[in-house]
């Protein structure tokens, strides 16, 4: 639906669902995307996750697919929208190993911002990640995001306490850059 130089973003389908699951139940992946304990999720958490997709237009929920292969290898959205003041929140997580580090998140990335500032009319694009998740932080930088601040020891992970790290990129910023 939404072509990057290696990904497309695209609705989920319902096949897409075990293997979501098995990215999202991959402590590797999960202890990245959200500051609560990793507990499994099951099939019936993804079915009813997917079923209210639908319902919430405050979400924009993609699967990233391989322009290549078009294999499913991950999701990317916009996680919240602030339509009064134009600001759109996202998120992203590669599940499948095989495509980390090559390009394909921040080519996700990429298209997703695009979609947000072309399709949206979003003046600010913003994320949170965490100070431990130098591959994404790297990622976001590579976009454009900027840091904007630190919540210090914010999360609790693998014994030790981490910051969050809020970024953001206003449009101002996206139309001067090269990825426009």
């Amino acid at each position: 639906m939404y072509a990057g130089e290696k990904v497309r973003l695209r609705a989920y389908r319902r096949e897409d669902l075990p293997l979501a699951q098995q990215y999202l139940n991959n402590y590797e992946v999960r202890k990245y995307l959200a500051p609560d304990i990793p507990y499994p999720y099951t099939f019936e958490d993804e079915i009813k996750w997917y079923e209210s997709q639908s319902a919430n237009r405050e979400i924009y929920s993609f699967a990233i697919e391989t322009l290549e292969e078009e294999r499913y290898i991950g999701s990317c959205g916009i996680n919240k929208v602030d339509w009064k003041n134009r600001v759109a929140e996202v998120g992203i997580f590669i599940g499948d190993p095989h495509f980390l580090g090559k390009g394909f998140g921040t080519d996700a990335m990429r298209v997703l911002i695009r979609f947000a500032f072309r399709e949206m009319n979003m003046n600010k694009v913003s994320l949170t990640t965490y100070s431990f998740n130098q591959r994404a932080i790297k990622s976001y930088e590579k976009c454009g995001f900027k840091r904007e601040g630190v919540l210090r020891q914010e999360i609790f992970r693998n014994g030790a306490y981490h910051d969050k790290i809020v970024m953001g990129l206003l449009r101002e910023e996206y139309e001067g850059s090269v990825q426009s």
